[in-house]
């Protein structure tokens, strides 16, 4: 117990596993942070509602199209809202794709175990025969090449998986600014509190996917497998998209023998806790597409922040970044309070013991974060 005492006293981010330790926040607690914490989190719980519905509409509705041209309409298509499309006026559902990507190329959790079982690619069959019973030529390629259209399947599973992810995200987020304009969110702490609340309230929320072929309904990934919101999605997405992410074009050399991209997938630090701001706005930086949407639904107190800045909206995308990090840092601290082995307050010495590993864990972590940095 000493040692391991000693060993923390001298890890780099000692204080932060002080904080934790005493249940407070990883982000600084004032009027300024939360009034920016929530009010980034209001615009993008706006556009989390909108990748959501798109999600589980491309899912449910585009499932093995292989030309998918108007995927992003859901299923409204319109001379005004494709001369919107074209001109970018929109909602940029790319991105929801790439963290979609990101998902199922890193795995883990439940359901990349399930999508790689044998129930999953057998209840696929079935929907695959289905579809195609009267197209002998997608029949005879499938006979060919017998992984592709599962694969599809599979890639269809996670649109709905990260979508029903996001719809609860989503609604947490807005009611946590529906709190703040009611004046019952004063603190970063409450911030915390309630989104660990949330995620705890939706622990068990069963993750399901069925698409109808003609009129009859198949089940996919039933609510039988018992897949379930925090321990499938929650927490695969996090190691995804918050900490692993991919390499942003343009900013490092795919070139192996550069070695500026790690051999191992496990060592990628390139999600939103490590992503530099400055590049935001960048062709080829996804992070870029995420906030352009969130501009467009900033809660006037929160834009009138920026516009009093040095540079007022020149660097709008910079600051919105900025503060979405120090967002993420929140969500972050109520995931691992939420997952804490042991509660705090435990007199237990060996309990104690188990919780200080675990948090040394999840410092050695966010060390090359940007922790320090929103922190300055």
């Amino acid at each position: 117990m000493v040692t391991i005492t000693k060993k923390l006293a001298n890890h780099p981010l000692s204080n932060y596993i002080q904080l934790l330790q005493k249940g407070e926040a990883l982000l600084p607690d004032n009027p300024e942070n939360v009034l920016e914490v929530v009010g980034i989190l209001k615009s993008y719980g706006v556009v989390l509602d909108a990748y959501s519905k798109n999600l589980i509409y491309i899912a449910e509705n585009q499932y093995l199209v292989f030309f998918p041209f108007f995927k992003y309409f859901n299923g409204e298509i319109t001379l005004k809202k494709l001369l919107r499309h074209w001109s970018h006026d929109r909602i940029n559902f790319e991105y929801a794709e790439y963290c979609m990507k990101a998902m199922l190329w890193h795995g883990g959790g439940g359901l990349d175990e399930y999508l790689n079982s044998a129930e999953f690619e057998e209840r696929a069959k079935v929907v695959i025969d289905a579809k195609f019973k009267n197209n002998p030529f997608i029949s005879a390629v499938n006979q060919l090449f017998p992984d592709f259209l599962t694969e599809q399947l599979r890639v269809s599973s996670y649109y709905t998986g990260l979508g029903q992810f996001w719809r609860v995200m989503a609604d947490m987020f807005l009611s946590l600014s529906d709190l703040y304009d009611q004046g019952k969110i004063k603190s970063i702490l409450q911030v915390v509190d309630h989104i660990k609340g949330e995620l705890v309230a939706n622990a068990s929320k069963p993750i399901t996917y069925a698409v109808k072929v003609r009129d009859k309904v198949y089940e996919i990934i039933p609510q039988s497998v018992g897949l379930t919101f925090l321990a499938d999605t929650a927490i695969p997405y996090v190691e995804a998209v918050f900490f692993r992410g991919t390499p942003f074009h343009g900013t490092v050399s795919y070139n192996a023998q550069a070695y500026q991209i790690p051999a191992d997938q496990a060592r990628f630090q390139y999600g939103a806790l490590y992503a530099d701001p400055l590049p935001i706005g960048g062709a080829g930086i996804p992070p870029t597409l995420l906030m352009q949407d969130m501009r467009h639904f900033l809660p006037e107190y929160l834009h009138e922040v920026y516009r009093r800045s040095r540079r007022g909206e020149d660097d709008l995308r910079v600051q919105i970044c900025m503060s979405f990090q120090k967002s993420m840092f929140c969500v972050t601290t109520a995931t691992i309070l939420g997952l804490m082995p042991h509660p705090l307050d435990s007199q237990n010495p060996d309990e104690q013991n188990a919780n200080q590993v675990y948090l040394a864990k999840w410092m050695d972590r966010l060390e090359n974060s940007r922790l320090l940095d929103v922190n300055e």
